[in-house]
């Protein structure tokens, strides 16, 4: 597995990682032990990101009860996010997070929410040693400038949003302005929400596929993104185990030079 460091640290982390949005939020015997497959596997693959948040309903809750059959929690690297207003709710918030979890390397102000307030927290926070890093998160274009607002001003570990083929925007200001600020950068709505699979349904992979070692659209569509130099780790949800093969095989192998990022590019444009 791919890995990329953690500018302000040196850390590693594998450029293919686990949302749990939607996909972890769960209940039932079943639906659980199925998702205990999954993290075996992914773990099985070289992952250890995983990404959560109370607004997720139970996922938080399921991901930590999973993380405790697995026998070894501290194998992953752990990812959530505060989501609600005022230094009391949020504080309420994350210590709950932390019970479900366990150890949390990752907290995040969901979506901007009350961010000021948040991020005066998790800095204390930090400073006491109860998470290693803080960050920031959207899941919308329109967000940006607030984003680079808070990067541009420092002391932002990492940062979280939207990028894929169909969503290039962030490649124009966010990508770089990470880069600037050395804050590792997390990729959401890797597939557009799923959209990108209806637009190449029944198309075959292009040659070009071969030369990056994809074998499946999952492949090309997460390549493109972690072959970006400022992308420390994309972070796709699933529930199934054959999907989250797919996912991981694309952080092995050859990714897209410059020149076909362009081709890439141009040839989903045409589609």
């Amino acid at each position: 597995m791919i890995t990329r460091k953690i500018p302000v640290s040196g850390e590693e982390l594998p450029v293919i990682g686990l949302g749990t949005w939607q996909t972890f939020d769960v209940s039932g015997a079943r639906a659980v032990d199925g998702l205990y497959q999954v993290l075996q596997r992914f773990a099985g693959l070289g992952g250890a990101v995983i990404d959560s948040s109370p607004m997720y309903g139970r996922s938080e809750a399921v991901t930590g009860q999973l993380l405790k059959r697995s026998g070894a929690p501290e194998r992953f690297f752990i990812a959530t996010k505060v989501w609600t207003q005022g230094e009391r709710a949020g504080i309420e918030q994350m210590q709950a997070s932390l019970e479900y979890l366990g150890d949390v390397q990752l907290m995040q102000v969901h979506n901007l929410v009350d961010a000021e307030t948040h991020l005066r927290t998790l800095s204390r926070w930090k400073a006491e040693g109860r998470i290693r890093y803080l960050g920031i998160t959207h899941y919308q274009e329109s967000a940006y400038p607030e984003l680079e607002r808070y990067l541009a001003r420092g002391g932002i570990d990492f940062v979280q949003f939207n990028y894929s083929l169909a969503e290039r925007r962030a490649e124009r200001r966010m990508l770089p302005l990470a880069a600037e600020q050395r804050a590792a950068v997390l990729i959401n709505r890797p597939f557009a929400q799923g959209g990108m699979f209806a637009r190449v349904r029944g198309r075959a992979l292009p040659g070009w596929a071969a030369e990056i070692d994809c074998k499946s659209w999952a492949e090309v569509f997460l390549k493109y993104i972690v072959s970006h130099p400022a992308v420390t780790c994309a972070i796709p949800a699933t529930a199934d185990v054959q999907h989250l093969e797919d996912n991981m095989a694309a952080g092995v192998g050859r990714l897209p030079d410059e020149a076909l990022r362009r081709r890439m590019a141009a040839d989903w444009d045409k589609l």
